[in-house]
């Protein structure tokens, strides 16, 4: 009797999910509270020598937060990794974001829970890094108020496998990197400084899927352009146009040999292209 109840929990424990070949428990760091809000950092697996990893964020129903470049209102999240250890560099992964109408402004952001994915390359390849986070960001309800948690996570050389389900679905859904002109959908056909009777603006010549949906962002190549939120035109030959005036340029700027970055939005498709503007 003794010794078949022993066998029996050997075979229990062998086939516990636990203990099975190539399985981890998820790596993360306690939650940090801010009001309704909360944050922790979740390890994710390496890949090509360095670790990715994600900030997961809760957000109170109703409530949204902001994109590296929030548009007309708001404030982008900072990330101070200091007092991090075996940390070369930290690349953040941002997720396609969306537009919203304020009354009067529009914004650019999240709403409902998000996973923020980075990508750490460790200054010694092979061995475990200590992530030290201070995230500050804003929470934007009836009401917008300031944000910060303070998040700490061992992660082992060879990360946490496989990656979180959240944060493998974060990853998907980070613009892919595609250059000005090349074919297919989404894609940007041409960029331009158009001068017109009504003055110069900025005519970007997309192709989508789903052109009434579809949205484009651009950016400056410092934190100093606040560049506007354009308009969107649809022509006959099925390509869709955003427009935008030339305004938020630094004093002094030369928009026509400015690198900007475009992150045009199709769906659940996104792209980010890095190129200057031509002129017409």
């Amino acid at each position: 009797m003794i010794s078949s109840l022993r066998i029996a929990a050997l075979c229990a424990l062998a086939a516990s999910p636990v203990l099975s070949a190539g399985a981890r428990a998820e790596l993360l760091s306690p939650w940090s509270s801010a009001g309704a809000t909360s944050a922790r950092l979740v390890a994710g697996a390496a890949e090509a020598g360095a670790l990715t990893g994600g900030v997961e964020i809760r957000l109170a129903p109703g409530s949204k937060t902001y994109w590296r470049y929030p548009g007309d209102s708001g404030i982008p999240p900072h990330f101070d990794w200091n007092g991090s250890r075996n940390v070369g560099t930290i690349e953040v992964l941002w997720p396609a974001p969306v537009r919203f109408d304020d009354g009067g402004s529009a914004s650019i952001g999240y709403k409902n829970d998000l996973v923020i994915p980075f990508r750490v390359t460790p200054r010694e390849a092979g061995q475990p890094v200590e992530l030290r986070l201070t995230l500050d960001f804003a929470i934007c309800g009836k009401i917008c108020q300031p944000a910060s948690a303070v998040l700490t996570l061992d992660v082992p050389a060879e990360g946490a496998a496989p990656s979180p389900p959240a944060l493998l679905a974060a990853l998907a859904s980070v613009p892919r990197a595609a250059s000005l002109g090349a074919a297919g959908s989404p894609a940007i056909a041409v960029a331009e400084l158009h001068k017109g009777a009504d003055g110069t603006s900025i005519r970007v010549e997309t192709q989508v899927g789903d052109a009434a949906n579809a949205d484009l962002f651009v950016e400056g190549p410092s934190e100093d352009w606040a560049l506007p939120l354009p308009s969107r035109e649809t022509g006959p030959d099925g390509r869709t146009t955003f427009v935008l005036p030339l305004d938020g340029v630094p004093k002094g700027a030369d928009i026509a040999s400015a690198r900007l970055r475009f992150t045009l939005i199709d769906g659940a498709r996104a792209i980010e292209v890095d190129s200057p503007l031509s002129v017409r």
